[in-house]
């Protein structure tokens, strides 16, 4: 059986997401469809970069990935397969694919371009629709990729903000604030590597944190924690709260280890 994921700024009041799981149903049945997330901040292409990179490798071989974070539809941006070496990846070419689909892993790269796996007539407002959601139902029932249209060089990347390095300290920055108000942050635990856990200090907003921690409960509720979280990276959190709300702090904002 096959496994498309859907991941949106869609939400769900409005039918978009359902109309797509329709198309791919009634064009592959029996496909399992795994919805990812429809709540990301609206046309935030990093935020949706970052949920498929993190997201990807929990699923098996073969996975057809469709990502509309999609602010560009309808214009000169390219329609989009990426093949890897363990997944499909299906969108319109603004980077939101590119983190989870390092260059060494790229088998090909395919403009959407043929007729018979698009809906036709096309909305210039909903290739969700028309494009990539006929197009993973057709993967799904073993269309090879090459099959979707010419096969193209390059894609457009985006990259992580780097860590950058400042005396013998790291200053980074948040990336990403989940639902329960966590900050998390572009230093890796690999970046942290050299740092002792318990004499390290991050620093946030005038806020100063001793310590990384191992859990949300090693502080007490409404006290700020460091951690690494389950993605690898830096994140700070309010025990039973909201680092986001507490810290006023959102993403963009400085992050300093030292």
């Amino acid at each position: 059986m096959a496994v498309v994921t859907l991941t949106t700024d869609f939400g769900t009041t409005d039918p978009f997401v359902g109309i797509m799981k329709g198309v791919i149903l009634a064009r592959a049945p029996g496909t399992s469809i795994v919805d990812l997330v429809h709540d990301l901040p609206p046309q935030n292409v990093r935020a949706g970069a970052l949920v498929l990179r993190q997201a990807m490798p929990y699923f098996p071989p073969g996975t057809i990935h469709v990502v509309v974070i999609d602010p560009g539809v309808g214009g000169a941006r390219r329609p989009l397969c990426v093949e890897t070496a363990g997944a499909f990846l299906v969108g319109p070419d603004n980077g939101v694919l590119s983190l989870a689909a390092p260059a060494v892993d790229i088998r090909r790269i395919v403009h959407l371009t043929h007729e018979l796996f698009l809906l036709s007539p096309r909305s210039a407002t909903f290739h969700g629709r028309d494009i990539f959601a006929p197009v993973a139902a057709a993967l799904a029932a073993g269309t090879p990729s090459i099959a979707l249209g010419p096969e193209v060089p390059d894609m457009q990347r985006i990259e992580f903000p780097p860590v950058v390095q400042e005396g013998a300290g790291l200053r980074g920055e948040v990336l990403w604030v989940d639902r329960f108000g966590n900050l998390v942050t572009n230093v890796t635990q690999e970046a942290l590597g050299g740092f002792p856990p318990r004499d390290v200090s991050i620093s946030i907003r005038g806020v100063r944190l001793r310590g990384i921690a191992t859990s949300y409960s090693d502080v007490s509720t409404g006290e700020p924690v460091a951690l690494v979280n389950s993605w690898g990276h830096l994140e700070i959190a309010v025990r039973d709260g909201s680092a986001a709300a507490v810290l006023t702090a959102g993403i963009g904002e400085a992050v300093r280890v030292t």
